[in-house]
């Protein structure tokens, strides 16, 4: 059998720029995830935050909001809004798709005594005031809506570490409004500055999230 090595040597050259092409490919994949853990690790300055260690009162304006509602305990039940939120989010038109995205919050209606996993939620991302428009697969299981979260004076103290160990920040945050003479009027929110990545649980010890009501001083008013 007579072999043809022009053709051998062609093969060979498709291969080796095969392998090359896959391992340009792998090295891209795990720069671009090593810089999205170390991002997502990193997270945001904690310095700009180091009032908020104390509970205060401030007025914010109200917020355009894309929302999934779901209802469950948030430890079964939050990834996959989030996901879902995130999802859409990037389909948007009028919303940045790069540098750093908004910070998730999430609302919850229930009393004291309300069974975890009976809380219903509401997830949500900010978006601006110009976005109106939902995708075509915005409804489904877990329906995502925009619409808009009232705000006005607010309560609002920072808790460092894990979800779990945040009872204690939410008692300081409600003696504070209590000395003050306001009361509350709205849902419990949070906002999550540092959390969880996409892939990676993180450090629980170093998640940020400020923990926020709304409240009025008894005149009857939100604002």
């Amino acid at each position: 059998m007579t072999i043809d090595w022009s053709v051998v040597a062609c093969l060979q050259e498709t291969t080796r720029q095969m392998k090359l092409a896959l391992l340009l490919g792998i090295v891209t994949l795990v720069v671009a995830g090593g810089v999205a853990v170390r991002w997502r690790s990193r997270g945001p300055d904690v310095s700009q935050f180091v009032a908020l260690r104390e509970p205060r009162l401030t007025r914010m304006t109200d917020q355009r909001m894309l929302v999934v509602e779901a209802t469950g305990d948030p430890n079964v039940v939050a990834g996959a809004a989030f996901k879902r939120l995130f999802k859409t989010y990037f389909t948007l038109h009028g919303v940045s798709k790069a540098g750093p995205q908004p910070a998730p919050r999430a609302r919850w209606t229930f009393s004291v005594d309300t069974p975890r996993n009976e809380w219903r939620g509401r997830y949500a991302l900010p978006v601006p005031e110009a976005v109106s428009d939902l995708p075509e697969n915005s409804a489904g299981p877990m329906p995502v809506v925009i619409t808009t979260w009232a705000y006005g004076d607010v309560a609002e103290i920072l808790h460092i570490g894990s979800y779990s160990t945040e009872q204690p920040d939410i008692e300081r945050l409600r003696a504070f409004i209590d000395a003050r003479g306001y009361r509350v009027v709205g849902d419990h929110e949070e906002e999550y500055v540092k959390g969880p990545g996409m892939i990676f649980a993180g450090d629980p010890d170093t998640y940020l999230t400020i923990i926020r009501l709304r409240v009025d001083n008894g005149s009857g008013t939100t604002h």
